[in-house]
């Protein structure tokens, strides 16, 4: 379960930007996570909420989005999103296509309280 580690080096990058912005808490934490980046959502959503306790994030949302697969078709050029099981153009059925996309989790934003400066 690579998940821990996901976490880990997640809520550091959280912990690292909200210091940066003055953050007091995060209130949500949004994530597009691709089906080939061997992210499981529903334990990667258990962990972040065992491991977010006593940190900045203890009381924010996980929200996992989808970060899609995209087939690029070097016989039609065309660039569709696919389904993991089959790299094959849908749309001619080549299966002279590369894969781009969809391997990574990629945290997109966080929503975090800031403290007023008193300056």
């Amino acid at each position: 379960m690579h998940e821990l580690s996901v976490v880990q080096s997640l809520l550091e990058t959280i912990e690292s930007y909200a210091a940066e912005q003055k953050a007091t808490t995060v209130t949500k934490v949004i994530v597009r996570n691709g089906p080939l980046s061997g992210v499981v959502p529903d334990l990667l959503r258990t962990t972040f909420d065992t491991f977010k306790e006593k940190t900045i994030a203890e009381d924010a949302e996980l929200v996992i989005g989808e970060n899609p697969l995209l087939i690029q078709c070097h016989d039609c050029k065309q660039e569709v999103r696919s389904m993991i099981q089959k790299f094959a153009c849908p749309i001619c059925g080549s299966r002279n296509v590369d894969a781009r996309g969809g391997d990574d989790l990629i945290l997109e934003r966080l929503e975090m309280d800031v403290a007023d400066d008193p300056d």
